[in-house]
């Protein structure tokens, strides 16, 4: 796997970055942002470029809201399944609606080529936390449990706000939130902003 992939954000403070995949989603996005709200919290939603287009409201709500938004491809493609010809337009496309230099692979799958060319513009973003919202066998309270063995300053953690993630990410964001804000965490949105190196 290329040495240029960013797993997670060297911090002395205790910051955690929360991210969000395969959304935007009506009503799952929503209930997601209502709950960061309510704790103050700020993510990053890689965004799939198909979503953004069917709910474009609950997308510039996200923005309004003060989080970022990374590029997740137009079709959540696997990129050990594709081309990279294919790939790279793929996440071109995803690109005229998502302006911002962080990309995450769908599946974290991507092929050393896809990514020595996708690192002249973007900040690939992988993940030190595996939340497990998306596995039917992971109940809330394993989903809560992975996150709190595995979480440090700096850890990026990886949840999704979509239809088959939505009844356990739902129930288990809001104990998160609570239990790492007791412990004196911040959560923070990472850069996205295509003039930054940060």
């Amino acid at each position: 796997m290329p040495s240029h992939l960013i797993w997670e954000i060297p911090k002395k403070e205790k910051a955690l970055y929360l991210t969000f995949d395969d959304g935007p989603v009506a009503g799952i996005t929503d209930e997601t942002l209502a709950l960061l709200d309510r704790f103050n919290a700020k993510a990053t939603f890689f965004c799939v470029g198909d979503n953004v287009i069917r709910n474009p409201e609950t997308y510039s709500k996200i923005i309004d809201s003060g989080h970022s938004v990374g590029n997740h491809t137009f079709h959540h493609l696997n990129g050990w399944k594709t081309t990279t010809e294919d790939y790279i337009r793929d996440i071109e496309k995803c690109s005229t609606l998502v302006d911002s230099n962080l990309f995450r692979p769908p599946y974290g799958r991507i092929t050393r080529k896809q990514a020595n060319i996708l690192s002249k513009n973007y900040k690939i973003t992988m993940w030190s936390v595996l939340s497990g919202d998306f596995d039917p066998s992971v109940t809330v309270a394993k989903c809560i449990r992975n996150v709190e063995r595995q979480a440090r300053p700096g850890s990026i953690i990886v949840m999704h706000d979509q239809i088959k993630s939505a009844a356990t990410m739902l129930q288990a964001l809001p104990v998160i939130l609570d239990l790492f804000q007791k412990q004196g965490f911040s959560f923070e949105a990472m850069s996205c902003d295509r003039n930054s190196a940060g």
